[in-house]
Order: structure tokens, then C-alpha cells, then sequence
């Protein structure tokens, strides 16, 4: 039988939300800021089923079968969330992309100089960046692989320097041994866009090391995954992969508070599974990790809009990291950074003034 999946809906946020909650009508979605009234249940081959969040309890008389699963699930979507790489996730994060390549979609070659790297990592922190994400192997569609000793060269003098300066370094990397390398080097997190299957000793590096991790879904590989991606379903697809990378990761000894999901917003999908996913993102915290989501510049907003250029698609990945601020996303990982924190401070206010 097809596993159900619990979509969140009716979201609330601010004062409207702590109403709703002491009222008995709302719970907090994933222990934040954001509460949820209702609740969907997604099913494969089956019509999708939205009831207020009270009347979840009985809907299980009527329908048994989802007792097993919908019970713990529901328990995940609520539950608060541990701190994450020592963040606290009672707000929305930024995660800073910091590409240290020749060839990246957006900024490839700017920062391929130690110096410009360093300099410019420590400008997304000024900007009020959490997090910095260091990559040394563009994964945009079409890009070849690098070699993981080119990937180092690239990518240590950023990571030492702005580790040494006290900065919350990540690597992005699919190579267990720019892993190893970057997290002795002073890293803490690791962003793998393979949600670490792409390296025979990526689990056991990362259990080893303590560091939080990324899982990301990816359909295919840079070369391929953009040539006709196809789905049964985009959300459930990407929901029953990135729940059994979890339980991987889980088997291994890596603890489920250490872990964020990163649905791979343009990677391997159309325009169509982009907003697909962004529309149903509220779903992904019954997995009960942390959610990141990386829309910046990508090609989505072009090919949603009027074909603009990375450079000039700020105002789409504002309103992505909105969407995704509002749908609960604890993690955003942005190019713009001083422009993200403005709107989420904006939205914040808002929100609070009730």
C-alpha cells in the first residue's frame, strides 16, 4: 500500500499563529515560528485528503491503515527542532554559496583567487550570512566532474582562513576526500548534492567527524539530469528518497538532529517539479530534519518569468526565499545575502505586528 504523506496547510505565522495555537486550533510546524491549522494527506494513486488539523484524530477511525505511519509523521511535523550545526532554528538561516570555481551557473570565476575567496566570504558574513558554503566543483547542468585534487586546491585557503576567523564553514562536495580534508581544515557542515551515496566513504567520513550534513535529491548527474527529467509524482518521489537517505544515514550512526534535507530545487527537474516541490514544502518536515532550500538565480525564475540572466533574477529569489521562509524552511541558501536578511527582517516585523 502506498505510504501517506502529511502536508501541513492553513499556515499562520506571528501573533496569529501563538492565537491559534493557544486556542487548540494550530500546532507549531517543526517547533518554529510558523503554525499550521490543517492537514493534507498526499497518497499515490489516491485523490489527496485536507481536514482541519482537529479533526485529524477522528479521520484515523475512518481510515485505519494510516494509523502506523501518519501517527509518528504527524509527531515529526510538530516537533521542535534540535540546533542544527550550533544554530538554533527558531529562525529562518542563511546559508552564503561561496563558489570557488571557474564555471558556476551564476558567479563562476569571480572568486576563483584564495584572495577573492576570502575576501568575499567574509563580506557574506558582514552581510549577515550564518553560514558559509564553500564549492569547488560547479554542479550546474551540463558541468563536468573535477577532479577531488583540483576540488582542494580550490576550496582550502577559503576554508581554513574563514574557519580560523571563527566563521561556520560548509563544503560542498560529492568527494569523500575533499570531505575529509575540508572538515579537518575547520569546516562543520557538509553539503552533498549526492545526500552522501556519491562516494563509497562519504557516510563513514561524515559519521566520524560529528559535522551536520546535507542530504540533497539529485535526479541523475550534472551532465544528465536536466535531459527530460521525469516523475511519478516530484513531491512523493523526492520525499521517499530523501527518507531513505535519512534512514541510511541513520544506520550509520549519523543522528537525525545532525541532518537537513535539501529537496534540489533544479536538479534534475522541469520549471513544472520546481514549483511542484516549492508549492508542497511544508510537506518535507514530517521527515523530522531540519529543510533547506537553495532557489537562488536558478534558471526556474527565467524560465518562469522573461528569460532573465543570474545576474538580474534577485527579485525571484527573493520571493522563493519568502515562499520558503513562510512554508517553514529553517535553512536558505542564497548568493544575495544582505537582500534575503532585509526581507526576512521585513516579513518578520510584519508578521509580529500582528
Amino acid at each position: 500500500m502506498p505510504t501517506p504523506r502529511l502536508r501541513p496547510l492553513g499556515l499562520l505565522a506571528g501573533s496569529a499563529a501563538s492565537a491559534a495555537i493557544i486556542e487548540g486550533i494550530a500546532q507549531p510546524l517543526a517547533g518554529g515560528p510558523v503554525a499550521f491549522t490543517q492537514i493534507q494527506v498526499l497518497q499515490r494513486g489516491q485523490p489527496n485528503v485536507t481536514m482541519a488539523l482537529t479533526h485529524f484524530p477522528a479521520s484515523l477511525e475512518r481510515h485505519p491503515d494510516w494509523r502506523e505511519i501518519a501517527c509518528p509523521a504527524l509527531e515529526r511535523l510538530c516537533a521542535r527542532r534540535a540546533p542544527w550545526a550550533g544554530l538554533s532554528l527558531d529562525r529562518t538561516r542563511i546559508m552564503a554559496v561561496l563558489n570557488v570555481t571557474p564555471d558556476s551557473f551564476s558567479d563562476g570565476g569571480a572568486f576563483l583567487d584564495p584572495a577573492s575567496a576570502i575576501a568575499r566570504g567574509r563580506a557574506l558574513l558582514e552581510a549577515g550570512a550564518d553560514i558559509v558554503d564553500i564549492g569547488g566543483e560547479s554542479t550546474r547542468p551540463g558541468a563536468e566532474p573535477v577532479a577531488p585534487e583540483e576540488e582542494l586546491r580550490r576550496v582550502l585557503p577559503a576554508v581554513r582562513a574563514l574557519a580560523e576567523a571563527g566563521a561556520l564553514v560548509s563544503i560542498d562536495t560529492r568527494h569523500a576526500q575533499v570531505m575529509e580534508a575540508a572538515l579537518a581544515a575547520g569546516a562543520r557542515i557538509v553539503n552533498d548534492v549526492t545526500a552522501l551515496t556519491g562516494d563509497p566513504r562519504s557516510l563513514e567520513i561524515a559519521r566520524r567527524s560529528e559535522a551536520a550534513v546535507v542530504l540533497m535529491h539529485m535526479g541523475g548527474d550534472p551532465r544528465t539530469m536536466q535531459i527530460d527529467p521525469r516523475y511519478d509524482d516530484v513531491t512523493l518521489d523526492v520525499l521517499d528518497y530523501l527518507e531513505a537517505r535519512v534512514a541510511a544515514c541513520e544506520a550509520a550512526g549519523i543522528a537525525r538532529e545532525r541532518i537537513a534535507v535539501d529537496p534540489g530545487i533544479g536538479f534534475g527537474k522541469t520549471v513544472a517539479h520546481n514549483l511542484a516541490l516549492l508549492a508542497r514544502l511544508g510537506a518535507f518536515h514530517a521527515l523530522g530534519t531540519a529543510v533547506l532550500v537553495g532557489a537562488s538565480r536558478k534558471s526556474f525564475i527565467a524560465e518562469a518569468s522573461r528569460g532573465e540572466p543570474p545576474d538580474a533574477r534577485l527579485p525571484g529569489s527573493l520571493a522563493a526565499a519568502l515562499w520558503a521562509a513562510g512554508q517553514g524552511v529553517q535553512l536558505l541558501r542564497v548568493h544575495d545575502v544582505a537582500e534575503t536578511r532585509q526581507a526576512l527582517a521585513l516579513k518578520e516585523r510584519i508578521e509580529s505586528a500582528g
